[in-house]
């Protein structure tokens, strides 16, 4: 467990259930935590635009979901990538590939996680449940997009994001523009947080031939991680706009275009002379984005409580 958020912790769990919880990710809570944020933004940014409080049991059904899906989706993701996972150093101790999990059991594993989700699902209404549905295309296919492309980064984004639109789906019944463009800011975030974490794996991607876009980019890849940072606040600031949001909203919306604007020069003085990015910065870079997310959020529900206080 290399890059486990608290390897001491999750050793704490009994022995026989300590391989499950590894397929789950749950000792690097940052994967849940990246897909949780999308969703709470776009129920604050509904808030913000009408008014209204964010409602706590959405926020709360979204932290389950996201839990849920996230461990399924990952499960999902060893089961197919097994053979890969053995022949890369940071994934070789993996619960498949290091035989802890069988195969079957891991089967088995995700269904049960994907009727948790399910079942979180379905507490919402009709618009948002058909919402939910039509995100798993992109789960399904993320784990073979890396075997034929070096754009996984993207497919990625396309599911992680997709709690911008099921928040405001939640709050509204319906879609507009406002999260629509919440949704294409987060796709753009993910895939430069995502690019930042496979610079972890770049050589052991091109030794087994699989794809990533810290692999297409190569010497420009900071420029690129600041280039789609620059898009996610600026698709951002367009969702406030759409929302008519103002206010503790743009705070917030400055704070995480800064953040974002910090990360990129961090990447750029690792880059300087053309020197490799060491895998511990690009992962203490990659779980910095759990503190843009909250900024943005923040300001966000800031603005909306302080609305549906005035009213």
């Amino acid at each position: 467990m290399p890059d486990a958020a608290n390897p001491s912790l999750f050793r704490l769990a009994p022995a026989r259930i300590r391989p499950y919880l590894q397929l789950a990710r749950l000792d690097r809570p940052i994967g849940w935590q990246l897909l949780l944020l999308p969703c709470l933004q776009s129920s604050a940014l509904a808030g913000a635009a009408y008014g209204l409080a964010p409602r706590l049991s959405d926020m709360l059904l979204f932290l389950a979901g996201a839990i849920a899906m996230r461990g399924a989706g990952s499960t999902f993701n060893d089961i197919v990538d097994r053979d890969i996972d053995a022949r890369v150093e940071r994934t070789r101790a993996r619960p498949i590939p290091s035989g802890a999990v069988t195969e079957r059991a891991a089967a088995a594993f995700l269904v049960a996680q994907a009727l948790v989700g399910l079942a979180v699902l379905l507490c919402f209404n009709g618009f948002t449940i058909a919402l939910g549905l039509c995100s798993l295309g992109f789960v399904a296919v993320y784990p073979f997009v890396k075997r034929f492309s070096h754009w996984p980064q993207a497919v990625l984004g396309a599911a992680f994001a997709w709690g911008a639109l099921m928040g405001w789906a939640a709050a509204r019944g319906a879609l507009a523009p406002a999260p629509a463009l919440l949704y294409f800011g987060a796709v753009a975030w993910t895939i430069g947080y995502d690019t930042v974490y496979a610079l972890q794996d770049v050589k052991d991607d091109a030794v087994i031939g699989v794809g990533s876009t810290a692999r297409l980019f190569g010497d420009k890849v900071d420029l690129a991680v600041g280039g789609f940072y620059a898009l996610a606040f600026a698709f951002a600031a367009a969702a406030l706009v759409a929302a008519s949001a103002g206010g503790l909203a743009l705070v917030g919306l400055s704070g995480y275009g800064l953040h974002l604007a910090w990360q990129a020069a961090r990447l750029r003085a690792a880059r300087k002379g053309d020197a490799e990015v060491p895998g511990a910065l690009a992962l203490h870079l990659f779980r910095s984005n759990r503190d843009a997310g909250l900024i943005l959020f923040g300001g966000l529900l800031a603005e909306s409580l302080r609305l549906a206080l005035q009213s």
